[in-house]
């Protein structure tokens, strides 16, 4: 990676080396997507970059590009420049991108040359990566020969995955337990972000040297986040790796998992109470009006007593009366 560019050629290296990238786009384009080892120390501001756009639209190029340099000068631009003279300071391996490897990672990757600092820039920027993101998903997900697991819910399939060298953890990545109850705090990854970790997790596995991958069976949601098509088709017809445990133990597991460990989460009491009753809440249209309310009922007397034979009684019945129907239409259906 020498020179003024890093090319199309050279894309997989820089994930699997987890190389930082020096991310020049506004604020609102980084929030939309972008890469795990992405920093980002814009060029413009948001408002800054709308009165450029704006002067584009009704003056033109020239007119727009002496508007950014106007916004971005003296004192504004020292500081912008001393800010991405630090990055590089902190990670002298990194690169520079902005959206589409044009005009802005090309002032910058000038005025950094200016102050002794060269480093080079992404080719085809964001826009360029995303992309080869989005085709090497494609590519590897019919390379890798996929064992899926199975089994009701509580049989700690995510744990196994997660104890498995070659695997790909869907539920971690979309920082979603993939049920009702399967909610954190913190927010999901956005679609675009969610689908960028996947596809660096593959391409690292692939260099590694991977054939063989473990990976849990999920429906084509994980909370708010779509399962790539292609991963989903190219597991449908895999090998399948069954797990099973007792009630008892799968009652056990999502007690301390969705109770216990759960608390921890919450900075109250209240917001964690809330986030049971409003999970349980979620599966009223399927469990049915009356056992909805029956084990409603149940849950509230649990965390009024802070009873843990009072958990275990509602988890079980949303076990039996929930989730191992709905696993036993998706079994039978495949």
């Amino acid at each position: 990676m020498s020179g003024n560019w890093i090319t199309h050629s050279q894309f997989d290296q820089l994930f699997i080396n987890d190389t930082p990238l020096l991310d020049l786009r506004a604020p609102a384009e980084f929030k939309k997507g972008a890469f795990s080892t992405a920093v980002n120390q814009p060029l413009m501001t948001d408002n800054e970059r709308a009165k450029v756009g704006t002067c584009y639209k009704q003056h033109g190029q020239d007119a727009a590009i002496a508007l950014g340099h106007e916004l971005v000068s003296g004192e504004t631009r020292q500081q912008r420049v001393s800010v991405w003279k630090s990055f590089f300071n902190t990670h002298p391996d990194g690169v520079i991108y902005c959206f589409r490897g044009g005009l802005r990672s090309q002032i910058v990757q000038q005025w950094l040359n200016d102050e002794g600092v060269a480093r080079p820039r992404i080719e085809g920027g964001y826009k360029a990566l995303r992309q080869h993101l989005i085709q090497r998903t494609h590519e590897l997900a019919s390379e890798f020969n996929w064992i899926v697991v199975s089994g009701r819910t509580g049989c700690q399939k995510t744990e196994f995955i997660k104890n498995q060298p070659n695997s790909i953890d869907l539920e971690g990545l979309a920082h979603h337990r993939g049920s009702a109850f399967g909610r954190y705090p913190e927010p999901q990854p956005t679609q675009i972000n969610f689908e960028n970790q996947l596809a660096v997790k593959l391409i690292k596995l692939k260099a590694r040297g991977a054939t063989s991958l473990f990976i849990e069976d999920e429906g084509s949601h994980i909370g708010s986040v779509s399962v790539p098509e292609c991963l989903r088709h190219a597991t449908q017809k895999a090998e399948r790796y069954p797990i099973e445990a007792s009630i008892e133990q799968r009652v056990e597991v999502i007690y301390q998992e969705y109770v216990v460990a759960a608390q921890d989460l919450y900075p109250s009491r209240e917001q964690f109470e809330n986030y049971l009753l409003d999970s349980l809440a979620r599966t009223r249209k399927r469990l049915g009006d009356l056992r909805f309310r029956q084990l409603s009922g149940i849950l509230q007397q649990a965390l009024s007593q802070d009873s843990e034979e009072r958990h275990k009684q509602w988890i079980e019945g949303l076990l039996v009366d929930y989730y191992d129907p709905m696993y036993d239409y998706q079994m039978k259906k495949r």
